[in-house]
């Protein structure tokens, strides 16, 4: 412990992957970070077998060394970990798995190929010309994607040669696959250009282009010579703020669409259980975006339990936008155990908690006052809508099994 300590001051305080080894050298666990040194450092926490759980507790006892590589950017990292994930195979990621379905980018097997976002339950390698993954977090992976499709627009699912640019191609996301402005062999190379970034290969792939540039520029291909400076700028500088808005969310200017998620918990005694999730999207409730969650664990009356259980549900659903905030209803009790489970799955998004008097009006709210102070109008609107759903789920439930 003492030698981990010692390698954790020498860290960086910077974007890579980190690996945990064991007194042989072999990988026991790979995972990215913000800054490796923080990241690092708090697997060492007292609480580690509450916040991390027991397998991550058991690996920790076999760790003896942290090695590290550090990236330019939060994406990049997120890129190496996968594909380091992929090639070593690490006990304790395959472990921390749970049987959940995990995410990949895949390459299609067609003339235009397509980049696609699919779960492993219905990957199929064979008919991939390559693929990319797992990555544990579909929500940080969406966001990976929008960033990266701005560099290498690709084609998901318009028709080649169609005749007439699809949205994506009118909007920059697509080179024009659909209306025939991007030849088979122009379209080759930004495949190619894709898998290299996917594999984490930065640095040839900017040799690469830079080759690339040079010699569009000795043939006097002076438009194309500028296309690929562009790429190789946007590369150079990437912008992954929407990924440091999982780690570090404080540190950034608020977004554009600001998507608060609000927690509650119904039941009488422990029976009759459900749990709720509303949406407040830029001050404005999206009624279409709220779940209903029947809790299944029998926890009797223990809310923090269920409210666990709910958010480990919800985490699942990459496919739904992931929020900016997370709201419960609840003090401390509450709020920390929403804190553990984001934390567990790689999320930092900032958890406040709305602490209600006697009466169940709410009294403060707890967390971070910037943000309460900013957002109080959206916070207690959310919070006012997951308890009145709350209930009315739970009113329903009992009169259904009543009947």
């Amino acid at each position: 412990m003492s030698n981990i300590t010692e390698q954790i001051k020498k860290l960086p305080d910077a974007p890579g992957v980190y690996f945990f080894k064991n007194a042989r050298g072999t990988i026991l666990y790979i995972g990215k970070a913000t800054s490796l040194r923080d990241r690092v450092r708090s697997y060492f926490s007292s609480d580690i077998l509450t916040a991390r759980g027991p397998l991550i507790a058991q690996m920790l006892e076999l760790a003896v060394r942290v090695d590290h590589e550090k990236t330019d950017s939060v994406l990049e990292a997120l890129l190496l970990e996968a594909e380091l994930i992929k090639k070593n195979k690490p006990k304790y990621n395959t472990d921390l798995k749970d049987d959940k379905s995990w995410n990949y980018v895949v390459v299609t097997k067609e003339e235009f190929p397509r980049v696609l976002l699919v779960r492993e339950r219905v990957l199929q390698p064979e008919n991939y010309a390559d693929f990319f993954g797992p990555f544990p977090n579909g929500g940080q992976l969406k966001e990976a994607m929008r960033i990266a499709r701005k560099i290498f627009p690709f084609r998901d699912s318009c028709s080649p040669n169609a005749g007439k640019p699809c949205f994506n191609a009118q909007i920059g996301l697509c080179p024009g696959v659909c209306s025939g402005s991007v030849s088979k062999k122009e379209y080759a190379r930004t495949i190619r250009n894709i898998v290299l970034f996917f594999q984490g290969k930065k640095k040839s792939l900017l040799l690469k282009l830079e080759k690339e540039m040079r010699s569009f520029a000795k043939k006097e291909e002076f438009e194309n010579a500028s296309t690929v400076k562009k790429t190789i700028f946007a590369l150079s500088h990437i912008q992954d703020i929407s990924l440091l808005k999982r780690s570090h969310p404080l540190e950034v200017q608020p977004p554009d669409r600001m998507r608060i998620e609000c927690y509650d918990v119904a039941h009488i005694s422990g029976a009759f259980t459900v749990g709720v999730m509303t949406v407040v999207e830029d001050g404005e409730v999206k009624k279409g975006e709220y779940r209903k969650f029947k809790l299944k664990m029998d926890a009797g009356v223990n809310d923090t339990a269920r409210l666990r259980e709910m958010l480990l549900r919800r985490i699942e659903h990459s496919e739904w936008r992931f929020p900016n905030m997370v709201i419960v209803d609840g003090s401390v009790a509450q709020k920390n155990t929403a804190d553990n489970v984001l934390e567990k799955y790689g999320y930092r998004i900032p958890v406040l908690g709305v602490v209600k008097d006697e009466h169940h009006r709410p009294r403060n709210i707890i967390g971070d006052q910037t943000l309460a102070r900013r957002y109080e109008k959206e916070i207690l609107l959310g919070n006012s809508e997951a308890h009145r759903f709350a209930i009315a789920y739970h009113k329903k439930l009992r009169d259904d099994i009543s009947s």
